[in-house]
Order: C-alpha cells, then structure tokens, then sequence
C-alpha cells in the first residue's frame, strides 16, 4: 500500500499545477499504525514533488490507543502539528457499543499526553444518536470534552450506512436507529453546550476556538482545489473531480501497472452552482447569492423560497449571504437540494 501511495504522488505531481500548498491532511483511515519511518518518506515524498513553503498545517488522525509519547515526538519531529484523535465518546459503555478497542481513560490520557509532547492544535471526534446512549451520557462526553479545552471538536451524527458492520446490525436487529427527535435534541444540546463555552460553530459538524479552523477540510468547504491520494480519495482541480477505487487489492495492482485507477467527472455549471450551495450552507460563512449571480448567472436573492426560509427562522440574510440557524442547520441537505438548479 505504501509503495503504490508513493508512486500515486510521483505521478500525481502535476495535478495542483504550482499552487502552493498549504495544509497535509494524513489520514481516512490509521495513520497513526504506521512506523515514523515510514510516515517520513511519504512527507519526504510530498516534499519533493509539491510547493510546500506556505504550508501552515499538517494534520495526522490518530486514535487513543496508539498515542504514545514516543509516537508524539516522532510525529512533531517530522513537522506534524496538528492531530485529530477518534475518540467518539467518553463514555466506556458506549465505546463498547462501538466496538472501539480504547476506554474513556485512555481517551483523556491520550489528550494529556499530547500536551505534554507540546501540541497545541488539538482536534477530538465526538459522535451523537448512538442506540442507547441517554441523554445525561452524551452531555456529561460534553462536559469531559470541555475540560480538555482541544482547540476543535468535530461531533457527527451517527448514520447507519449498507455494508458496515453497523449496517450489517441493523439488518439483523442488533442495532435500532434512534429516533429522528432524539437526534435532534442532541444536536441542539450539542451547539447550545460548545457555543457557550467559546467555541464557534463553523460548519454543521465542527467547532473550533478562535483562530482553529480546520484549514485543510475549511479548504473544502470554500472550493479550493486538493489532492486526494489513497485508495477512495478525492480530488478537485476547479473544473474536474476524480475519486479513486475504494478497494485496496484493485488499487494496488493498478498503481502496480502504472495506472492511476480513477474515475474522472468534468463539472457542469449545474454541478459547481449545486455543489457551491450544499458546501456553503453547511458553513458559518453561508451562500452568497450574489456571487453566484455574477459567477454562473444564478439568482437566488428573490425566491419566494428564501423569504419562507427566513420566515421560518431556518435562515438569515445578511446582505447577499444566507446563512442557517442551528434549526436550518438541522436540515442542511434538504434546503440545499431545494435550492439546487434543475
């Protein structure tokens, strides 16, 4: 796997052109298995073959049990200076539920310890509308999550996706789906929580103190282009998106011939006006209207659609941009499919 990651990003190099890159995102699966030897050459690889010297951020995901010390130090050394640990909940019976191999002391430490090594970019994963988790559980993960003070809190909704193990559950009836209310109460509790403490809700999902944005997925969610190298990754050059094979024994053998195996979708004005709106409405920055106007002809500003919104308290308007309330934000996808051109 390695080998054929190396040789993607050899052949990769022209994709970006000479834009300067500046975030490393290590990571969409375990990184932090891998030996600092290892996690070395690909940097030394990234290094050779892109424009790195405007690089702010270098993310790594980890989880807690393979947080070490040593490991810390390794990874600062090699110029990682931001981490992103799973730790989904704090709660033992629920990480059980999950089926995670750490416990909610090892979560702590593994924040702890962070510090200790001298990371000062901290981002930990929660997860809400697990099947069993009470109320009172999910705030008091809140509350531990609040005590560590990480710089940014990603907290996703659990959804039961076909061909997961949780899929694979639920099809037996060892796993329920919460309820719809459940979900929501949560959320709300969620935003009401985090924002008290200082911290911004940026994008549905995530939270950050002032000035710790994710910049790499920020990158995202403003259209900036990336590279995704890796079996199932993405990439977006401004006018195509590509998306390898997400199978690992195809897309080893297919770098083994010196074929890149992705598939390539050139955009239509239709593609970058719906993909515009969902990205923008999800983000504290919101849709401008008016550079849609000017940038594909698309007026939104007028719709009777846009004042129900408002009227509704799921939007507001603040010039020509529209950004959702915590309600709207509940609804995200649906808005952003209503305002979708035909």
């Amino acid at each position: 796997m390695l080998q054929a990651i190396s040789k993607e990003l050899g052949m990769r190099k022209a994709y970006l052109g000479t834009a300067q890159v500046k975030s490393i995102y290590l990571g969409g699966g375990t990184p932090s298995l891998l030996a600092p030897e290892a996690l070395e050459a690909l940097l030394t690889l990234i290094d050779q073959n892109f424009y790195l010297s405007h690089v702010i951020e270098v993310t790594l995901e980890a989880n807690p049990d393979d947080i070490t010390l040593t490991r810390l130090r390794s990874w600062k050394n090699l110029g990682i200076n931001r981490l992103s640990i799973g730790i989904q909940s704090f709660e033992d019976s629920v990480l059980r539920h999950l089926n995670r191999v750490h416990d909610s002391k090892k979560a702590i430490t593994s924040v702890e310890v962070a510090r200790k090594a001298g990371f000062d970019n901290l981002s930990i994963d929660l997860m809400y509308a697990i099947p069993g988790i009470k109320q009172e559980m999910w705030e008091a993960s809140l509350a531990k999550a609040i005590q560590l003070q990480p710089e940014h809190i990603a907290a996703y909704c659990l959804t039961i996706e076909k061909n997961t193990a949780f899929g694979r559950w639920y099809q037996i009836g060892r796993l329920k789906a919460v309820q719809e209310a459940v979900a929501v109460r949560q959320f709300e509790v969620l935003v009401a929580v985090l924002t008290t403490h200082h911290y911004e809700h940026y994008e549905v999902s995530n939270f950050s103190q002032s000035g710790h944005y994710a910049q790499h997925n920020t990158n995202y969610w403003k259209q900036g282009q990336y590279l995704g190298v890796g079996p199932s990754a993405h990439s977006y050059n401004g006018k195509t998106r590509q998306y390898n094979v997400a199978h690992n024994q195809r897309y080893v053998a297919s770098l083994q011939r010196n074929e890149i195996p992705c598939t390539v979708e050139v955009l239509t004005r239709k593609d970058h006006i719906n993909e515009y709106v969902m990205t923008s409405l999800r983000t504290q920055w919101g849709c401008d209207m008016a550079w849609l106007k000017d940038q594909y002809g698309y007026t939104l500003e007028h719709s009777i659609y846009i004042k129900q919104l408002v009227d509704r308290q799921l939007a507001v308007r603040n010039g020509s941009k529209l950004m959702l309330t915590t309600q709207g934000k509940l609804l995200a996808d649906q808005i952003a499919i209503d305002l979708f051109v035909d």
